[in-house]
């Protein structure tokens, strides 16, 4: 029977942008489609398998080692982890500071240290970060490296990322994507040793319920000012970001691992050099 076992691609987070990449690049592989919410993994399982995919919906906590453990078992009792996406996560708009550090920040690292002890060998892997992590001022180094590499259970006990140091919702999750581009660097050092692949995408405004939520949320005219004023003039479709997932996760991104990529139609080049930049 192992004879007939797919490779399994592991989604954790089922929305616009984990299915766009999954649609990419998982023709003929078992897909574990995962979200905090079941009926959202059953709602984009659906359109996959309608799709011709072969998926299943599975509910998974990211911020509870416990859940991703089962996630993980039910996953490689179909097959070996060839693929991971992590697509999962709440915005400023959606949770308080301690809700966007436990799932954004410690979630993403938790996912990205059990996934590569069992990645299979020359596997890869994509974690959705966000243009957040590259506007936030500068850390030191010493701050970086403790982000990058802090044990995972200790991250929260991190002076900077305890809820008094942290000014609001934003910044939680500003502090959460930079911890990800860096938690990234310092995993793929170890997935190396499996010989796979881990990166990370750092996307702008990309048109997704997420999206949609902080658009016509409190922070609304930030966001819409912030695509009127960039390069683009526009936001961007999940698609587009499935087109560089495309490149990382296949044989064509070989040599690419520990980097982040930004895809946010120039917006953060005009926050530091053109008509976005804040105001003294």
């Amino acid at each position: 029977m192992s004879a007939l076992k797919k490779d399994v691609v592991v989604l954790t987070g089922a929305g616009q942008l984990g299915m766009a990449i999954v649609r990419r690049m998982s023709y003929g592989n078992k897909i574990f489609v995962a979200d905090w919410r079941l009926e959202n993994a059953e709602a984009i399982t659906k359109t996959l398998k309608e799709a011709g995919f072969d998926a299943v919906p599975v509910r998974v906590d990211i911020s509870d080692k416990t859940s991703v453990l089962r996630l993980i078992e039910a996953a490689q009792n179909e097959g070996e982890i060839s693929m991971f996406i992590n697509a999962a996560g709440v915005s400023p708009s959606q949770a308080p500071i301690e809700q966007i550090l436990k799932v954004d920040l410690y979630g993403t690292a938790l996912l990205l240290e059990e996934f590569g002890r069992v990645i299979k060998q020359g596997g890869t892997g994509i974690a959705i970060s966000s243009q957040s992590g590259h506007r936030m001022p500068a850390l030191t180094a010493e701050e970086d490296r403790l982000l990058a590499t802090t044990p995972t259970e200790e991250l929260l006990g991190l002076e900077m990322l305890k809820p008094e140091n942290i000014k609001d919702t934003l910044h939680a999750y500003q502090m959460a994507k930079r911890c990800n581009v860096k938690r990234v660097m310092a995993e793929a050092v170890k997935w190396g040793e499996r010989g796979a692949r881990i990166n990370s995408i750092s996307p702008g405004i990309i048109i997704t319920p997420l999206a949609l939520d902080e658009i016509y949320g409190p922070r609304g005219d930030f966001y819409k000012n912030m695509f009127a004023k960039s390069p683009a003039g526009r936001p961007g479709t999940a698609d587009e970001v499935a087109n560089v997932a495309e490149l990382l996760l296949s044989e064509r991104g070989a040599f690419i691992t520990g980097a982040d990529f930004l895809i946010d139609g120039g917006a953060t080049a005009s926050y530091f050099y053109g008509p976005l930049q804040p105001t003294a």
